[in-house]
């Protein structure tokens, strides 16, 4: 793998090339109008670093950059995608660009996705489509996965499991040692959604879940159930803490941190917050969720932030050009870097920093193995079904017996929602 350094000093040697590339054949010029949702101080920099970069690449092209607040912005982007739309708007993935691709808003860029560059984006493509066809550019993304008590996996003479057998057997043996296999907190709902997500696409496959939270599946199916069913296996074992419906996902961490749970399923954002609370790497692992279903592809929550070119863009040319740069190898290994938005890149050609954690996410969601990326069923679910849903996920964890009652009210829910 390439140091940061080294790709630093690729992509400024890529930057000149492109831009005398550029220069021998159609130099870009013209207004190039970026609207950006990077509001905060590291994503602000990132952001405003691109531009510069790009700017210098092609000196002829005025580019002007607006950034709004990011809770302004999800209120005005489709008043201004449709009353005087810039030529390149930030976003996100899957289901949350979906209104405005089914209003016209967002351009068809699959012949971008065509182009051979873009073969190293191969495991995002999906979270990008819409009825077969590419709506935008992925820019960052973090995994999640199963970060778990790496001593205490020692002290009980456990392994990473990778098929689901393997995972019960290692939950039991925890709980005899008189703990609990996992922390989670559900107070604010969505963490329950994090495990229906991974069970769902671990039982029935990315295909079927994402048809479900479109709204073109049954809650009462059988898959359905099946997947609830593997869920029940755990509950009934005591796999979870005990009043998990009291706590925040930060309240759940001291759970793990004092090693009355083993492990968490979450996103890499807990990692830090871990080692703050006095966890060492050395104490620390992370696993991806295992296989329930043999045959069934890995799929992987990802949640995906995203630049698209709208329909109504006056430069389209600069625009498709800006998103290759967006996604070029060199240019994903800067904005992802620790001292940037420390994340992972979604280029497979891409280097990451020298973190554990973020190595191990790359090498999984950058590999064959993911079967999809899902964006997390609030983002991959309409908010309104995602709200009914998830208290539906949270109550179940609480009283499995209801789950005809729960499936029923989502059924009749899906009817309405959608």
């Amino acid at each position: 793998m390439k140091s940061f350094a080294s790709w630093s000093a690729t992509a400024a040697v890529t930057a000149v090339m492109a831009s005398q590339a550029f220069a021998d054949g159609h130099a870009l010029s013209g207004d190039l109008v970026i609207f950006s949702d990077m509001s905060n101080p590291a994503p602000r920099a990132v952001m405003e670093g691109m531009v510069e970069r790009f700017g210098e690449m092609h000196p002829d092209l005025n580019i002007e950059l607006t950034i709004i607040d990011r809770e302004a912005y999800k209120t005005q982007i489709r008043n201004f995608l449709t009353a005087d739309a810039p030529d390149v708007a930030n976003w996100y993935a899957a289901n949350r660009m979906r209104p405005y691709v089914e209003a016209g808003l967002f351009a068809d860029i699959s012949d971008l996705w065509a182009e051979p560059e873009f073969e190293s984006l191969a495991s995002t493509r999906g979270a990008m489509t819409i009825d077969g066809a590419q709506y935008g550019v992925p820019y960052t993304y973090y995994q999640w996965g199963v970060y778990y008590r790496e001593d205490i996996y020692n002290e009980l003479g456990l392994s990473e499991p990778t098929n689901w057998e393997e995972e019960l057997s290692n939950c039991q043996a925890i709980i005899d040692s008189g703990r609990a296999c996992y922390t989670i907190g559900t107070k604010f709902l969505w963490t329950a959604g994090g495990w229906f997500d991974y069970l769902n696409m671990r039982t029935n496959g990315y295909d079927f879940h994402a048809s479900l939270l479109a709204g073109n599946e049954s809650w009462q199916s059988d898959e359905v159930r099946a997947t609830f069913e593997n869920w029940r296996t755990l509950i009934d074992m005591g796999a979870f803490i005990d009043n998990h419906q009291s706590y925040s996902w930060q309240e759940a961490l001291p759970f793990m941190v004092e090693g009355e749970a083993a492990a968490y399923l979450m996103g890499n954002f807990a990692v830090q917050p871990l080692r703050d609370a006095g966890l060492t790497d050395d104490q620390l692992g992370f696993y991806q969720f295992p296989t329930i279903t043999e045959g069934v592809a890995l799929a992987e929550d990802a949640p995906t932030d995203t630049f698209h070119i709208p329909s109504g863009a006056k430069n389209v040319a600069a625009a498709e050009e800006f998103l290759r740069f967006v996604v070029s190898a060199e240019n994903q290994t800067i904005i992802n870097a620790g001292d940037a938005l420390g994340q992972l890149p979604i280029n497979a050609n891409s280097s990451v920093d020298d973190d554990k954690f973020l190595n191990e996410g790359f090498a999984m969601l950058s590999s064959n193995s993911p079967g999809g990326v899902a964006q997390f069923f609030d983002r991959d679910a309409p908010a309104e079904m995602a709200a009914i849903a998830m208290e539906g996920l949270q109550e179940f964890m609480v009283f499995p017996d209801n789950l005809d009652d729960i499936l029923a009210r989502l059924e009749d829910a899906r009817g309405s929602v959608y």
